[in-house]
């Protein structure tokens, strides 16, 4: 007996500046456990402020061992997405991050529906997305912010949340 499968697509015309953001973060030793399960409630409540830009935030799980979980995140344009990078409580937790991973790594990568895709890796364990074929540099000068790697034009509404200055003094 032939089935019918319920094929069906989005108009996304009125989301010309679309960004989709992929992020995780996975456990390296076993204390950062206690990171990945405190980030949790902050970013529940961070959501439930509803940032103004984002239209979709879904949980994913990466793998169970070691732990590894995401977010797929849609964003109406990259400047709401970095108003909020850049803004109380993120720009803290990045801040905080950056000095100490808490035993854990962080990734995200950004897609851009007008072309071109951006990505940092911090303190992973192993290699995984474009760092599995793509030649790797460090995250500094022109390819230490979102902001240029994405090639956005000019220096964004708002400071930074850590500069590179402050990162590698």
């Amino acid at each position: 007996m032939a089935t019918r499968v319920q094929r069906r697509t989005v108009d996304l015309s009125a989301y010309p500046d679309l960004v989709v953001v992929y992020l995780g973060m996975r456990v390296n030793v076993i204390t950062g456990l206690r990171t990945l399960f405190g980030v949790g409630p902050k970013l529940d409540a961070a959501l439930a402020a509803q940032p103004d830009g984002l239209l979709l935030h879904e949980g994913l799980l990466f793998s169970l061992f070691p732990p590894h979980v995401g977010f797929r995140q849609y964003w109406r344009d990259f400047e709401a997405l970095e108003t909020w990078a850049r803004s109380e409580p993120h720009r803290l937790w990045w801040r905080d991050f950056l000095r100490d991973s808490g035993g854990t790594g962080f990734w995200h990568e950004s897609y851009f529906m007008r072309g071109g895709m951006e990505a940092v890796y911090d303190d992973l364990g192993a290699d995984i997305g474009f760092l599995r074929f793509a030649p790797i540099v460090d995250a500094r000068g022109s390819m230490f912010s979102s902001r240029s790697r994405a090639r956005r034009e000019g220096a964004g509404t708002t400071e930074t949340a850590v500069a590179e200055e402050e990162l590698y003094r």
